[in-house]
C-alpha cells in the first residue's frame, strides 16, 4: 500500500476515458503499474499499486461473461469504458473489473492482484468492494479511480487462470500480464 492520506483527486494524473476506450489488450498490460485510490471514509484515501491483471475480450471469448450475450449481469460490459464490473464468486468473493473499448462491444479487464494483496477475491476484501460498485464509473467517481504516476514495470504474461470451463484456444490465450 502506497499509504494512507488526506488527498484531494490529482486530475493531472487520473486515467481519462480514453484510456479506457481502447481495446482490452491494450489496456491490461497497460493498467499494471497504475494506482487504484479508493475512498476508506473520513476523507481519507488507500492507494495500492495494480500488480496483475488479465483480459477478457467480447461475446466471442468463451472465457468471458458477455460469451452468453448481454443479460443483466453484464449490462454494464456493454458501456462505454472506465466503469466497474463486478460479481459474486463462491458466494462470497467479489471481482473487480474495470470495462474497457467503446459501448457494445464488451470488454473488461479482472484486476488479478494488487500490492499487498495477491488474488482478486483478497484485493476486493481489502478495497472493500462490493455489489454497490457496479457501474460505478471511475472517470467521475469520487470513491474510486485510477492514477498514473508513471511507473512502467518490465511485464511477463501467461495464459489466464481458473478459467477451465473455456475451449482450449480461449484457456491458452496469454492474457494475464504481471510484473516480474
Amino acid at each position: 500500500m502506497r499509504g494512507r492520506s488526506r488527498i484531494e483527486m490529482n486530475e493531472a494524473k487520473k486515467l481519462s476515458d480514453e484510456f479506457f476506450c481502447r481495446d482490452v489488450l491494450s489496456v491490461a498490460p497497460d493498467l499494471v503499474g497504475k494506482i487504484i485510490v479508493i475512498s476508506s471514509g473520513d476523507n481519507t484515501w488507500k492507494r495500492f499499486m495494480i500488480t496483475e491483471t488479465e483480459a477478457y475480450r467480447g461475446e466471442e471469448d468463451e472465457a468471458c461473461h458477455a460469451n452468453k450475450g448481454r443479460t443483466p449481469r453484464t449490462e454494464v460490459m456493454y458501456m462505454q469504458g472506465g466503469r466497474i464490473y463486478v460479481y459474486l464468486v463462491y458466494g462470497i468473493y467479489w471481482m473487480l473489473n474495470f470495462v474497457t473499448s467503446v459501448r457494445d462491444d464488451p470488454q473488461a479487464v479482472l484486476i488479478r492482484s494488487i500490492e499487498g494483496f495477491n488474488g482478486p477475491g483478497r484485493l476486493t476484501r481489502a478495497l472493500g468492494i462490493d455489489k454497490s460498485f457496479y457501474g460505478e464509473d471511475l472517470i467521475t467517481s469520487r470513491r474510486i479511480w485510477v492514477e498514473d504516476e508513471g511507473f512502467r514495470p518490465v511485464l511477463g504474461k501467461s495464459k489466464r487462470i481458473g478459467i477451465d470451463y473455456a475451449g482450449s484456444v480461449w484457456r491458452n490465450k496469454p492474457w494475464r500480464y504481471f510484473i516480474i
